[in-house]
């Protein structure tokens, strides 16, 4: 039985929309989120761009104008701490969850739980965001390599593993049509011209579906080291949603991580297996507990060796990759355990100490 009825204030990052087409995590995971709050007959409100589509009450921000440089940035915060600040005015709220890498930009006044998810490399955010001043606010990995990456604070949770709607990726089989995949944001950090690299030595027409966000670097980046190589073996697609996207990973031979940054878990990777896909990735961040190493794809240290492992991908056994990721990448594990911890926050008899 449902305890007692909860109101939460989730806040995405203030430049992306929050979608089950979002090329984001974060906003993937919000998403998820949401969309639970509301399954469990809780309240679900939402401080995101104009624009995101989801279950609950949305409290929308006009997002900048283009491109997204540092005044955007600036502009788009101040508008994040209006809305919080206006659904406060409004009504009591139990939990605020905040999802953005700049969260301590807008971080509300006392007087409510905050917990805040770093979806992000833990060095990627200043050091005070990581040591927060204000009471009863609380932090969480989304792995335990990331978790391990940060420096040790009495405002650190323990990590909640990412998970994604396995059962819908799972369900869609499709043949394999000889292709490599790489399917996520399109920006230098994600090392797309390095899956092109890669796919070239294999001998692998590549797909690259994802979006390019307004930022000049990304658009930039897009136009110097990824359209140049675009023809009959190398097509970008741009953003795809759901449906598409679960075609896509289904088809694929391989999906290709070549990124540069310490993954935090890779949702991409995780609905790869769940789509039967072995997963070829550098050995960073949160990888080696996602894929497991000659069952659901390979961990390797170069392109050679990326290259090599794409060719070698057809050796591995789709329901191999599907079993591991019910097992451990259930986005229903993960929204029990975040309903779990609304509670633990929001109990009335806490009085602040940790949940």
């Amino acid at each position: 039985m449902m305890g007692r009825r909860l109101t939460v204030l989730s806040v995405g990052y203030p430049l992306a929309r929050v979608s089950t087409a979002s090329a984001g995590g974060a906003e993937q995971i919000l998403t998820c989120l949401d969309r639970a709050i509301v399954a469990a007959g809780h309240r679900s409100i939402v401080v995101a761009p104009e624009g995101s589509l989801i279950s609950g009450e949305l409290h929308p921000i006009e997002p900048p104008r283009e491109p997204f440089d540092d005044a955007a940035k600036a502009l788009a915060q101040r508008r994040t701490r209006v809305a919080i600040d206006t659904v406060r005015a409004s009504g009591p709220i139990d939990v605020i969850h905040l999802h953005g890498i700049d969260f301590p930009a807008y971080l509300p006044g006392a007087g409510v739980p905050v917990l805040a998810t770093l979806h992000l490399p833990s060095a990627w955010y200043p050091a005070d965001a990581l040591a927060p001043m204000r009471p009863d606010t609380w932090l969480h990995c989304v792995s335990d390599s990331q978790h391990q990456t940060c420096p040790p604070s009495g405002a650190m949770l323990p990590p909640i593993p990412n998970g994604i709607a396995v059962e819908a990726f799972a369900a869609t089989r499709h043949r394999k049509r000889g292709f490599a995949l790489f399917l996520g944001r399109i920006c230098p950090e994600k090392g797309v011209h390095l899956a092109i690299e890669a796919a070239r030595r294999a001998a692998l027409p590549l797909v690259i579906a994802g979006e390019t966000y307004p930022y000049a670097e990304h658009q930039l980046y897009a136009e110097r080291e990824i359209r140049p190589h675009l023809g009959p073996s190398c097509r970008f697609i741009g953003p795809v949603g759901f449906t598409r996207k679960r075609r896509l990973l289904g088809a694929a031979q391989c999906l290709l991580v070549p990124s540069l940054a310490a993954e935090t878990s890779s949702l991409v990777a995780r609905e790869a297996a769940a789509s039967g896909t072995p997963v070829i990735a550098f050995r960073v961040g949160a990888m080696a507990e996602t894929v497991r190493d000659g069952q659901t794809g390979f961990l390797v240290e170069d392109i050679a060796a990326m290259a090599e492992a794409a060719r070698q991908a057809v050796s591995l056994d789709p329901d191999v990759c599907r079993a591991v990721a019910r097992a451990h990448f259930s986005d229903i594990a993960m929204t029990t355990s975040y309903l779990d911890l609304y509670a633990r926050l929001a109990d009335p008899d806490r009085a602040g100490r940790r949940p």
